[in-house]
This record gives structure tokens, C-alpha cells and sequence, in this order.
């Protein structure tokens, strides 16, 4: 955690989405160096990436004829960012043995089947674990924490949970309380939070549902997580602030800069009688140069859609000759809108290799997808600085 000076190493990740992977690799570990992969041919890597359930868009497992089909640069680059963020791959197939020691285990789970819109596509198990969809994996971790203890292993100190906050909803409810239940039973206290990226000097209209477990091993030190978090509320302290956000430096309406202008030009999508009805019915903010909002809504995996996350507006600034109304935002101000730093997407940029003619490893739509799915990083350094304080507190 750079940004808050705090000592945190991450020791392994499990993910399957071979863009996130990517990204992820790039973003904490800088460009890879292939020098170590120069005498793999792609018989061998298919072989090393074969013990991995990969996939290609987060929602279907990768066929070995798909990935067969990558030129070989592109498998050097998945396996070496497999390995050097020690990447367990699916979680299914992850064993508490297969765990380094840790003090924090952070955990999410695909909230489209808690989500209002998963009513749309007939998702209506949520966290059921019996529905056996992608959001009740939650209990893949109810069974890594159940191993650690059949073997005889030191859970992790601390646990946080992060989703959209339906599961929260009378739909999902009952089932969040039994997942609180189970880590309860193994001694954990658990704080669950409410938080607004607004609320934390970000401006989107992003909320999520947090849970902070620490694990407590005394009656004594459960009474001093309670009490930190009786004085340290950050749902609280947010709901009694007064939001100040601002799009500037978040949107990129500075044309002159040849990347800015170019990343608006591939954000701006044909004027058809669907986008014209996005452009009527979304929040417009920014018109040319100028802004017009101080916060966007939530960033999500998709902008070329309606509802989204809002338009900028052209009136004198047309940049293409097939939409002289308006533009989605571009991959950038996603990323900038769920925190990061702008070195972290032109690290991203830099890194984008091409993979066949026209195409790239990271798409701009892949690239959205990430931003979307990711977690607002100012909020989640404010409960770093809270793992860091409850550490101190109780050793």
C-alpha cells in the first residue's frame, strides 16, 4: 500500500480473468522482463498455463483450442504474470495448504447474481450456498478458513470483504447473516460498512458494502475491536461529512494532448437511434472544455450502454465526423475515477502489446471492464489504515 506508506506484501492472489491478471501484474511489479521465458515454445507454455482454469472474459473457462490460438509473446506474458504475483489461479481449486502464511486475506466474489440486474437474466439464487452460481463462491472461503483449522493452521488476523450492497437487500440477508454466523464461530469480529467513494474524496456515486473481520482471541480483545470500531466508525464519520468532489483533473478535456484526444475519438460512438437516446437520458458532465457536474454515477463494466456512468458533451468540439453530440468516458477517467493514479493507466498503456493486427492484449473495452470491477482505492486504504491501527491495538 505505496500510498499510505503502510508495510503490506502481498504473498499470493487467485484470479482467473487473464486481462485482471495481467493488469494486476503490471500495475504492483512494473514491465516484465521475458528473458526467463526466451526458450519456451508454445507447446510448453500451453502446458505450464494448463494447470490453470484461465478464461478470457471472467464468465467462461478458456478452451485449450482458445488458447492455442494466442501467439506465443502473449502466453509468455500471462504465464509471467501468473507467476509473479503468485497467482493460485480459480479458487475452486485452492486448498488452505496451498496458502503462504498471511496476516490479511481480501475477498470478492461476481456480484451479478446479487445485483438487481441478475433479476433480468433469471440470477435469483444470490448467496444461497446451495445455488451454486458465481456469487455464492463466497463460501469458497468458509471452506479455505474450515481447512485452515482441520490442518491445524493460524487463520489470518484480519479478513475484508468487499460488494455491491445487496447483499445486504431482504433477498440476501438471511444468508450474510449466516456467513457473519460462521466467522463469528471462529472468532472473528466482524464490522460491516456502508461506504460512498464521494465520502472519500472520490467523485462517482460508487457504493459498496465492506466487511472488516479481525480475528480476536480473548474476550479482552474482542472488547477492543469493539471498541475501536464504536470510536472509529467509518460509516459514520462519512455520513456526517459534507461530500467534496470535483471532476476536474478527472475528466481529460484537454484535446491539444494528442493521447487525451485520441482517447476520446475511440470513446465516441456512432450517433444510432440507441445512442441518441443515451445522450438524451444521461447525466452530461462536461460539455466541451467545460465541466458541468461535480461527480459522475457509478463507474461500471460497461459505458456504451444506458444507463452509464454519463456523457461528455460535444457542441464546438467535434472530433469525429459520426457522433457530433456527445462521447462516453474513455478508459483513463475510469481508472481515474476509481483512484488510481494516471502513471498506473499509462503503465497499463505502455505495456499494451499487440497480440494480432488491429488488436491488443488490453482492449479499451477490457479496460473498462477492470475499472469497473475494481475497488475505489482511497476507501480501501482507509481500511488498511484500520487493519494497521487494530494491529497495533491487539498484537
Amino acid at each position: 500500500m505505496k500510498n499510505i506508506k503502510a508495510d503490506f506484501k502481498t504473498v499470493a492472489t487467485s484470479e482467473w480473468e487473464i486481462g485482471a491478471i495481467y493488469a494486476y501484474d503490471i500495475i504492483h511489479n512494473g514491465s516484465q522482463d521475458l528473458t526467463p521465458y526466451r526458450h519456451h515454445t508454445k507447446e510448453s507454455l500451453i502446458k505450464q498455463l494448463s494447470r490453470f482454469t484461465l478464461s478470457n472474459n471472467g464468465k467462461n473457462p478458456m478452451t485449450s483450442n482458445a488458447m492455442r490460438c494466442m501467439p506465443v509473446e502473449q502466453l509468455k506474458r500471462i504465464l509471467a504474470a501468473l507467476n509473479r504475483s503468485n497467482n493460485l489461479g480459480d479458487i475452486t481449486g485452492i486448498r488452505a495448504s496451498d496458502l503462504p502464511d498471511s496476516d490479511i486475506l481480501t475477498y470478492s466474489f461476481p456480484c451479478q447474481d446479487l445485483s438487481i440486474a441478475g433479476y433480468w437474466h433469471h440470477n435469483t439464487g444470490g448467496i444461497d450456498p446451495d445455488a451454486d452460481n458465481r456469487s455464492s463462491l463466497l463460501w469458497q472461503i468458509s471452506r479455505i478458513l474450515g481447512e485452515y483449522q482441520e490442518i491445524q493452521r493460524d487463520l489470518p488476523r484480519f479478513l475484508l470483504m468487499e460488494n455491491v450492497s445487496e447483499i445486504l437487500s431482504k433477498k440476501n440477508i438471511g444468508n450474510f447473516r449466516k456467513w457473519c454466523d460462521v466467522l463469528e464461530g471462529m472468532g472473528y469480529v466482524n464490522q460491516v460498512y456502508t461506504l460512498d467513494a464521494r465520502g472519500f474524496g472520490v467523485p462517482q456515486m460508487r457504493v459498496r458494502t465492506y466487511m472488516l473481520s479481525v480475528l480476536a482471541e480473548n474476550f479482552s480483545e474482542k472488547e477492543k475491536v469493539r471498541k475501536y470500531f464504536d470510536e472509529n466508525n467509518l460509516q459514520e464519520k462519512q455520513e456526517g461529512a459534507t461530500f467534496r468532489t470535483s471532476l476536474d483533473g478527472y475528466l481529460k478535456l484537454d484535446y491539444s494532448n494528442r493521447d487525451y484526444r485520441e482517447e476520446a475519438i475511440c470513446s465516441t460512438p456512432n450517433y444510432t437511434v440507441s445512442r441518441e437516446k443515451i445522450y438524451n437520458d444521461n447525466l452530461k458532465l462536461a460539455e466541451d472544455g467545460r465541466i458541468l457536474e461535480n461527480c459522475a454515477r457509478t463507474v461500471t463494466t460497461k459505458q456504451d450502454r444506458n444507463p452509464n456512468s454519463g456523457i461528455v458533451a460535444y457542441r464546438n468540439d467535434q472530433l469525429t465526423s459520426w457522433n457530433h453530440h456527445y462521447r462516453n468516458l474513455t478508459p483513463r477517467e475510469c481508472f481515474l475515477l476509481m483512484g488510481f493514479d494516471e502513471e498506473d493507466f499509462n503503465a497499463l498503456k505502455r505495456n499494451n502489446f499487440s497480440v494480432r493486427k488491429g488488436g491488443r492484449m488490453l482492449s479499451d473495452a477490457k479496460l473498462i471492464r477492470l475499472a469497473g470491477n475494481s475497488i475505489v482505492v482511497p476507501v480501501l486504504e482507509a481500511l488498511f489504515r484500520q487493519v494497521e491501527d487494530l494491529n497495533e491495538l491487539i498484537g
